[in-house]
């Protein structure tokens, strides 16, 4: 199992801002610029899907599979002989609030999506929740 994390603790937005930009799926591409377009195939919830297609690379489907509002979602991508998961924490804490993403990758293949796929999405990390941040600002 391969996992990485990235947290940032911010004043200038609340946990009710970073939810909504964060769970409007279909806005994505407005604030991340790896992302060529994002639709939610129904709504946000555990169970639903979204179709994301990042910049330079095919369309995925990726599945919902756990939603505690304002606090956390956890979405999973299933690769061939292989699953990522991305998990999104929003916590209030005396420091402001504290987003944290974590990328977990499993599965017989996991070596070969980490390097497709996963590595790429961490290292974009620190500059996607800055735009989420500057973004959530203006709801």
């Amino acid at each position: 199992m391969w996992k990485k994390s990235y947290s940032v603790h911010t004043k200038e937005v609340t946990r009710e801002q970073i939810w909504k930009l964060a769970t409007d799926v279909d806005r994505w591409k407005d604030w991340d610029e790896t992302v060529e377009y994002s639709t939610l195939l129904g709504e946000f919830k555990e169970g639903e899907s979204f179709i994301l297609k990042p910049k330079g690379g095919p369309k995925v489907k990726i599945k919902l599979i756990e939603i505690i509002p304002l606090q956390k979602f956890t979405d999973l991508t299933s690769f061939p002989l292989a699953k990522m998961y991305g998990e999104h924490i929003y916590e209030e804490t005396e420091n402001g609030l504290r987003i944290t993403i974590t990328m977990t990758v499993t599965g017989l293949l996991s070596k070969l999506w980490i390097k497709l796929v996963a590595n790429d999405i961490v290292q974009h990390l620190p500059e996607d929740i800055a735009n989420q941040i500057k973004n959530a600002k203006k709801l």
